[in-house]
């Protein structure tokens, strides 16, 4: 469901220091979203986290406030994406939340999941 361009890494960012977080701090922030994920589809059969729902269970966990809407229905419609995408994007932008401990879904999740959508946005774009 994600879709990124990673630009070539030049020879002194690999013989640097690592910047961000270490891999353990990202491993526990992974554990952690993970467990929300199980308990949030506990009662939900042979779902286990977010990249699972279909649409139905996307409607019922996937709720955004006001600015989110607005943010990802211009973004539909400007990138000309399908309803497909903006399933997606809702199961991304779930995930991102969670991953930054927010009960809902900010709109700030919501675009990054949608800059995570850069491949349809290039296939658009060639195509148009």
């Amino acid at each position: 469901d994600i879709h990124v361009e990673v630009p070539a890494v030049s020879v002194q960012e690999l013989s640097g220091r690592p910047a961000g977080e270490t891999s353990a701090l990202i491993r526990e922030r992974i554990r952690r979203a993970r467990a929300v994920q199980n308990s949030r589809f506990r009662d939900e059969k042979g779902i286990f986290c977010n990249a699972h729902m279909g649409p139905k269970l996307i409607r019922k966990t996937c709720i955004l406030d006001e600015r989110g809407e607005v943010l990802l229905r211009r973004a539909i419609s400007r990138l000309g994406l399908s309803a497909r995408a903006y399933d997606r994007i809702l199961k991304v932008a779930r995930t991102i939340a969670d991953l930054a401990s927010e009960q809902s879904i900010t709109a700030e999740c919501v675009a990054e999941a949608i800059q995570y959508r850069s491949l349809d946005r290039d296939l658009i774009q060639r195509s148009g």
